[in-house]
């Protein structure tokens, strides 16, 4: 008769049900006794390339973001624009994270854990949604077609996080005028 594994070594069978049914490799936490995510399985010399040059991506980003809404210069002044860039770095240093283990969801999910911070500082999440799209244009050239197309599934599910959590109360962004009227604080 085969001996089992101790329970404390077999991986939750929960985690492995949820994983089956979302239609994603099990979770990879070392906590569960499973290996952690392989960094190299995806693009990584993309992933450098995306590190080493994330100022300028940034920089990049920030000029197509204020060429697609004329008004971003006028919300914010140069202590806030600076900060907008440093906010493009990070996403650009968490793409290159996706890049290089082959998902997306280390950028979907620092979407989800900036969006109260940034609401706090009184960025429109549209704006950073805005700021991907920027990024995804500062990446054209650089790099290859199925290195983009993986950087692109990666930056448009930011921007979806990111315009699905603008629509939250408490984001600055325009309000409807018709029906700030109707409702007097809407």
């Amino acid at each position: 008769m085969a001996k089992r594994a101790p329970a404390a070594m077999r991986p939750s069978k929960a985690v492995a049900v949820v994983a089956k049914s979302a239609g994603i490799a099990a979770a990879h936490h070392p906590n569960l006794g499973l290996a952690p995510f392989d960094m190299t399985s995806g693009y990584p010399v993309a992933a450098a390339a995306l590190r080493r040059d994330a100022a300028g991506i940034s920089a990049g980003a920030l000029t197509a973001a204020e060429k697609a809404d004329a008004t971003l210069r006028s919300r914010y002044d140069e202590a806030g624009l600076r900060l907008l860039r440093r906010d493009a770095e990070l996403l650009t240093e968490r793409l290159a994270m996706c890049l290089g283990g082959g998902g997306v969801r280390w950028l979907a999910d620092y979407a989800e854990w900036i969006g109260p911070i940034e609401r706090r500082r009184g960025v429109v999440l549209g704006d950073l949604a805005a700021m991907c799209t920027g990024i995804g244009e500062a990446l054209d050239p650089a790099l290859g077609a199925d290195e983009l197309a993986a950087a692109k599934r990666a930056l448009d599910a930011a921007a979806n996080v990111f315009r699905r959590n603008g629509r939250v109360a408490g984001d600055h962004h325009k309000r409807n005028a018709l029906l700030k009227w109707m409702y007097k604080g809407v």
